[in-house]
């Protein structure tokens, strides 16, 4: 048991929490009405127990589409209320995120939602600005996670990680190859702890 000492406040248990409003949008503890429902109810979740809706880069009616969607009617209005924009990013950042969006919708699986696709290349996208490995900036479990969300919507980017690449970097290399641009790494690579294994020689 970890004990708090005096005067500080415990740390808050983000985990916990983030189960809590993920059961609270879905309607189904520890489930929820299908498997997209589930994912963009822990990717919604794990921002909003942070106060970072923002993050998810999405606009405030598509992020009340998406709760049209998949969430209950109890979660949809207390998300309407939640306004936010979009984070600032520098004009390179923001080039990228738009490019990343549209790559990714371009390769988006034809038996999924279109908005549904539109709105996790959004996801994608910006959290390839953040300092981590993917599946942590999306707030997942692990790698698996974000390799079964990939091979859902965009079954091509998997076929396309022939090298086993961290799928931060793998979405770099392969937009900036669909772009005729310098393969490199993703705007938040740098800032992982892993970055000087992926780019060794500080890019691809």
């Amino acid at each position: 048991m970890t004990e708090t000492l005096p005067g500080h406040a415990a740390a808050p248990d983000f985990e916990r929490r983030a189960a809590a409003c993920r059961d609270r949008l879905t309607g189904v503890p520890g489930g929820a009405r299908s498997g997209d429902a589930w994912l963009f109810a822990r990717l919604v979740a794990a921002r909003e127990v942070r106060g970072e809706l923002a993050l998810l880069g999405l606009s405030a009616h598509a992020l009340t589409a998406l709760a049209q969607r998949h969430f209950t009617a109890d979660a949809v209005v207390p998300l309407m209320h939640l306004a936010h924009q979009a984070p600032v990013v520098e004009a390179t950042h923001a080039a990228f995120v738009a490019s990343m969006r549209e790559f990714l919708i371009g390769l988006a699986a034809p038996d999924v939602d279109a908005a549904d696709a539109q709105c996790l290349a959004t996801i994608l996208a910006y959290a390839c600005l953040r300092p981590d490995h993917l599946w942590r900036d999306l707030g997942l479990s692990g790698r698996d996670d974000v390799t079964q969300m990939l091979t859902r919507f965009f079954p091509e980017v998997v076929a396309r990680n022939r090298e086993g690449l961290r799928w931060k970097k793998l979405l770099a290399r392969e937009l900036a190859r669909a772009t005729g641009g310098v393969p490199g790494p993703a705007p938040g690579c740098p800032g992982c702890e892993d970055f000087a294994f992926c780019f060794p020689q500080g890019h691809e």
